[in-house]
C-alpha cells in the first residue's frame, strides 16, 4: 500500500521516533521490516536486554501480515507434504496463543466437508513421496482421518484443544443444515482465530518499546542503501535521509526480502511468494449456517478453501496464485467468482453476490522461490539466511518465510542466531509470557464480570466490556484517557467510538496516516462500517489530533480514498467536505 507523499518542505519537523533514531543512529541490531516476525523478533531482542531498533517502510504490519486468512492454525494439510515439525511446532504454538494472548486468539471448531470415502488415498502418497502435485482432488474420509489422528498427536502438550470428530451424514445436517445434501461425512477439529492480527502486532510493538530505551522502532523509514558500515534510512514522511550502524543487521521484510537485499548491496533469490485473496460478506443466512465454526477443505483444483464467521462477518477464501512482487497485490474479479463458486460448493441454498461484499483484500505470502513447484504445495516453513551487508564484514540474517501461527517460536529462533552473532545468550523466555492485553485478561465470565463492574464508574458496564473486548487488559490505559478528557462523546457516524478514544489510539499507537486508523488500529473498513459519514468524521479527528493543515487532510483523504479503493473496494469520496473542514487550520 501506497503512503501519502509529502515533500520534506511540508514537514516541520521530524516525528519524535524518527527524531530519536537521528539523534542516535547507532544500535547492536538493526531489524528491517515490521511485519509480525520482524515485530516479533524486535519485541524478542528488546526482552534480552539487546539495544534494538525496529524500522518499517510502511506502517505496521501492513504487508504480508495484514492480509492473512486471520488464523492461528497447525496446518493439518502440511502433513501430506511430510512437514512434520512445521505441523508440530504449529499445534504447540497454536495452544500457547490461546494462553498468551486470550483477548484476540479465539478458539475455533473446524468442520471438514466429506463427500466420498477413499478419494485421494492413491494421489496424497504420491505427492508425500515425492512432494510434487498430483492430480488434485478432494479428500475422502479415509484419508482425512488418518490425517487428524496424526494432527491430534501432535497436540499432547498440555493444550486444552479438544480432539476431532466425525459425523455421519445424518449428524452432520443436523449441525450444518445448509451444506450439500449429498454430504458423506464431516470431521471436527478445533484450530483458532486470530480477530484482530493488527492489534496484536501493535501490542508486541507496545511491549517491546516498554522494556526501556534500549528499544526503539519507527514506521514509515525504509531502508535505502549501504554508506560505509551503515544502513541507509529514509523518513518517507520527512523525505528526510539518514544512517543507522548496528553490529547485526536483520532482514524481516517478507515477500521485499530479495528487494531489500538489493537494496543493501546483498542481492539474493530466496523468495517466490504466491498472492493469496479474501473476500468479507455481509450475509446473515451464510453466517448462521457457519453454525460459529469455519467450514473448511481442500478445493478440485488444490487450493485451500475457508469459509467462517468473524467480527460479524463471514471471511472467504484463499487463492494461491503466482505473483509478480513488484506490482499491487489486489484481489480480482475472477477471484471474487471463484469465491462465489466456492461457497456454492458447499451451501447450495444460499445465494451470494457482489452486493454483499464490505471488504476485500489481497496480499503475497512470504514463500520461498519454488520453481516447477505448484503454488499450493510450496512449503509453508521457514529458515534463516546469512550473509554480509554489502561491502562490508556486518552480518546480516535474511529471514525467508514464516506464517502468523508461528511468529513467537520463529522469533524465538531468529533471536537466538542473532545474540550469538553478538556474543550475548538469552535471558528471558517467551514461551510463558503474556501479549499486550492478554497480561491478566480474564479467563471466565465472573472474571469479566468482576473486571466490567471495577471499571463501570468511570466508563460504565457497556462501554468497559466493550473496550475490553477491543484492547484486553490495555483498556485500563483506554479507560484513564477517556476518564480524563473533558467528554467522552460518542460519534455521531461511527458506531461504539467517542471522539477521545480516536484521539487517543492517534496520539498514543504510531498513527501517521489516515489509512492506519481505518485498516489497523480499528476493524471499521474490515466490517464494512466505513462509509462516507465515517470517513468524513474519522478525518476530522486524525486532522485535529496531528495537527493537519487544510492541504495535508486532502492529500490524505485523496491517498485513502485512493487505496481503499485499489485493495480493498470501497468507493469514498475524497472531497472535502464541511464537517472534515471544520477543525482543521491552514
Amino acid at each position: 500500500m501506497s503512503a501519502p507523499v509529502v515533500s520534506p518542505s511540508s514537514a516541520a519537523e521530524l516525528r519524535p521516533d524518527v527524531a530519536g533514531l537521528v539523534a542516535q543512529p547507532r544500535a547492536q541490531v538493526l531489524v528491517i521490516g515490521g511485519g509480525i516476525n520482524g515485530i516479533a523478533t524486535f519485541r524478542d531482542l528488546a526482552l534480552q536486554g539487546v539495544d534494538v531498533i525496529l524500522v518499517e517502510r510502511s506502517d505496521y504490519c501492513s504487508g504480508a501480515s495484514a492480509a492473512s486468512s486471520h488464523m492461528i492454525h497447525g496446518g493439518v494439510r502440511y502433513l501430506e507434504n511430510g512437514e512434520f515439525r512445521l505441523v508440530r511446532e504449529s499445534v504447540q504454538e497454536r495452544n500457547r496463543l490461546l494462553r498468551l494472548a486470550p483477548h484476540y486468539v479465539k478458539p475455533l471448531p473446524t468442520t471438514i466437508p466429506i463427500f466420498s470415502t477413499f478419494s485421494g488415498i492413491v494421489s496424497a502418497p504420491l505427492r508425500f513421496l515425492t512432494h510434487k502435485q498430483g492430480k488434485p482432488k478432494e479428500r475422502g474420509a479415509l484419508l482425512i482421518k488418518l490425517g487428524l489422528l496424526g494432527y491430534d498427536s501432535f497436540s499432547r502438550d498440555g493444550g486444552s484443544v479438544p480432539r476431532h470428530q466425525f459425523a455421519g451424514r445424518k449428524k452432520s445436517l443436523e449441525k450444518l443444515p445448509q451444506l450439500r445434501p449429498d454430504v458423506k461425512y464431516t470431521a471436527t477439529y478445533f484450530d483458532a482465530a486470530v480477530e484482530n492480527p493488527e492489534r496484536l502486532a501493535l501490542d508486541l510493538v507496545e511491549d517491546a518499546r516498554a522494556v526501556g530505551s534500549n528499544a526503539r522502532s519507527a514506521n514509515y523509514v525504509e531502508a535505502i542503501g549501504v554508506s560505509g558500515n551503515d544502513v541507509l534510512l529514509r523518513d518517507t514522511v520527512s523525505g528526510r535521509e539518514f544512517t543507522v550502524a548496528a553490529d547485526v543487521v536483520v532482514n524481516t521484510t517478507g515477500p521485499w526480502t530479495d528487494l531489500t537485499n538489493e537494496a543493501l548491496g546483498m542481492p539474493s533469490t530466496f523468495m517466490g511468494g504466491t498472492k493469496g485473496s479474501h473476500i468479507v460478506l455481509d450475509n446473515p443466512a451464510l453466517y448462521k449456517a457457519c453454525a460459529g465454526g469455519e467450514v473448511f477443505f481442500e478445493n478440485n483444483d488444490g487450493r485451500i478453501v475457508l469459509i467462517y464467521p468473524l467480527n460479524g462477518r463471514v471471511l472467504v477464501g484463499t487463492t494461491d496464485l503466482e505473483a509478480d512482487i513488484t506490482q499491487p497485490a489486489v484481489c480480482t474479479e475472477e477471484e471474487v467468482d471463484y469465491f462465489f463458486k466456492l461457497v456454492s460448493h458447499v451451501f447450495p441454498r444460499i445465494p451470494v453476490d457482489r452486493s454483499q461484499i464490505v471488504y476485500r483484500y489481497s496480499g503475497i505470502r512470504p514463500l520461498p522461490k519454488h520453481d516447477d513447484t505448484a503454488p499450493g504445495f510450496v512449503s509453508r516453513d521457514y529458515r534463516i539466511e546469512p550473509s554480509r551487508l554489502g561491502g562490508t564484514k556486518i552480518p546480516m540474517l535474511s529471514l525467508v518465510g514464516g506464517k502468523w501461527t508461528t511468529f513467537r517460536a520463529l522469533s524465538e529462533h531468529l533471536t537466538n542466531e542473532t545474540l550469538e552473532l553478538i556474543g550475548r545468550t538469552r535471558s528471558v523466555s517467551t514461551e510463558k509470557l503474556a501479549i499486550g492485553g492478554g497480561v491478566g485478561f480474564p479467563s471466565t465470565a465472573q472474571a469479566t464480570d468482576t473486571w466490567v463492574s471495577a471499571h463501570a464508574s468511570d466508563v460504565g458496564a457497556e462501554r468497559a466490556r466493550a473496550l475490553l473486548a477491543r484492547y484486553g487488559t490495555k483498556a485500563d490505559k483506554v479507560i484513564d484517557a477517556l476518564s480524563a478528557a473533558d467528554e467522552d462523546k460518542q460519534l455521531t457516524h461511527v458506531s461504539g467510538f467517542s471522539a477521545a478514544e480516536i484521539a487517543y489510539l492517534v496520539e498514543n499507537e504510531f498513527v501517521v496516516h489516515l489509512t492506519d486508523l481505518v485498516l489497523r488500529r480499528t476493524i471499521l473498513a474490515f466490517v464494512g462500517e466505513l462509509d462516507q459519514g465515517a470517513f468524513d468524521e474519522l478525518s476530522s479527528l486524525v486532522a485535529d489530533a496531528l495537527g493537519w493543515s487544510a492541504a495535508q487532510v486532502a492529500v490524505e483523504r485523496a491517498a485513502a480514498v485512493r487505496d481503499l479503493a485499489l485493495f480493498h473496494g470501497l468507493e469514498l469520496d475524497a472531497a472535502q467536505t464541511p464537517i472534515a473542514a471544520a477543525v482543521v487550520t491552514d
